[in-house]
């Protein structure tokens, strides 16, 4: 057998480049699959990463979300809080008003019936003071009874004009 690869130099250098691919290339086979294993394990990290980020982010879209509808919550309810007191501030400053022109209601009358007891009183007092003006003269004058009874009738009549 060794004579046929000394007859056919070619067949001899066909085996050995056979050979040396074999070996060669079972050497860049591990290379070259350990390469693609590496990166197929760098993209499978990746992918397991971009999953975990992915889970990670649509949990914080969730909660914010929640935190949304809370606070939508809070502001319709604080919104309605806000009405009632709106509402029940109307309604006591309705009652307040209503106190204050009753108290200025009762007042005025209250000034408006003493304003009329004093000029009562001024009538009275001023019918007094013509009374006793009235006495006086009759008194003075010496008169008779007649004349006295028609001097004290003019200054009754009199009174009306004397007081304005």
């Amino acid at each position: 057998m060794l004579d046929l690869f000394r007859h056919d130099p070619e067949l001899a250098v066909a085996i050995a480049f056979v050979l040396a691919i074999a070996l060669v290339g079972k050497k860049a086979w591990k290379a070259v699959t350990g390469m693609l294993d590496a990166r197929s394990a760098k993209i499978a990290g990746e992918i397991e990463e971009a999953e975990r980020l992915r889970d990670e982010a649509q949990r914080a879209l969730a909660e914010v979300q929640r935190l949304q509808r809370d606070a939508q919550q809070e502001a319709a309810a604080i919104i309605a809080h806000a009405k009632e007191e709106a509402e029940r501030n109307v309604e006591r400053a309705k009652r307040d008003l209503a106190a204050a022109l009753e108290r200025r209601e009762r007042l005025a009358a209250e000034k408006l019936a003493l304003a009329e007891s004093k000029a009562l009183a001024e009538v009275r007092n001023a019918a007094v003071d013509i009374a006793i003006g009235a006495a006086r003269e009759v008194i003075a004058a010496g008169m008779s009874d007649t004349q006295a009874s028609a001097l004290v009738d003019g200054a009754i009549a009199d009174l009306p004009q004397r007081l304005h």
